[in-house]
């Protein structure tokens, strides 16, 4: 079980988050939850006060490992190194934005945590669905309304259809959905656990599914070429 803690007041401050932690314990009925995931980076507190506060979580049983969310490379190495220098616990896992639409955290943040040993459990891994089908925008009511998906990928819309092609013309040739294929070129990046938004249960079928498929070094290529950079998405 997990839970987040920043969209508050107080954001990381020592007191926001007990008072957050335990407020979360409350709702979900238990004593515990096995990863406290930091929201983002808090530029208001001290990295010293954030990580001691998550630190004495840990010893005081309440949780069980701790995790980040999206953030600039050098910001989550900082956290990092005030733990290692302070004997604090370290984080363990990165919920960063990632996917064929998305990768600019190639550049520092996910090097970053291969050097930390952390595990990638990116959040829209299918870019809110664009890459599990062929038409950029699908007929539901959340493709109509969500804004925050429309501002992450309908700018780069033109650029990116050529990619959601690539995807669709794999899938075609290995006799698989283009989730799958999405979502293994995410394993064959060292992805440990992609956070799927499913509705209904062929979808985690489906997604279950990219597990057995597996793509050649060719395949990744062919995938990722047609990438341009993108602005910066979710860090602060």
């Amino acid at each position: 079980m997990a839970t987040k803690v920043y969209f508050n007041e107080g954001h990381l401050s020592k007191t926001a988050i007990e008072r957050e932690i335990d407020g979360s314990l409350k709702r979900l009925g238990t004593d515990y939850v096995d990863l406290y995931i930091i929201h983002r980076f808090d530029d208001t507190t001290p990295m010293e006060e954030t990580m001691q506060a998550l630190h004495n979580l840990v010893k005081a049983g309440k949780v069980r490992a701790l995790g980040a969310s999206a953030m600039y490379g050098y910001q989550f190495y900082n956290m990092q190194l005030v733990a290692k220098q302070n004997g604090w616990t370290p984080f363990i896992s990165m919920q960063n934005h990632y996917n064929l639409l998305y990768r600019e955290d190639e550049r520092e943040l996910i090097p970053i945590c291969q050097q930390f040993n952390v595990s990638l459990t990116p959040y829209s891994p299918l870019a809110t669905g664009r890459l599990a089908r062929l038409e950029w925008q699908a007929d539901t009511l959340r493709s109509q309304t969500d804004q925050v998906a429309k501002s992450k990928y309908d700018s780069t819309q033109k650029a990116d259809t050529s990619i959601v092609q690539k995807v669709n013309e794999l899938a075609e040739k290995y006799g698989v959905t283009m989730t799958q294929i999405a979502l293994a070129w995410q394993f064959a990046k060292g992805v440990t656990a992609p956070i799927i938004g499913a509705t209904k249960t062929k979808y985690l079928d489906d997604a279950v599914g990219a597990i057995k498929v597996s793509l050649s070094e060719d395949d990744i290529a062919y995938l990722e070429e047609p990438y341009i950079p993108h602005r910066i998405v979710g860090a602060i």
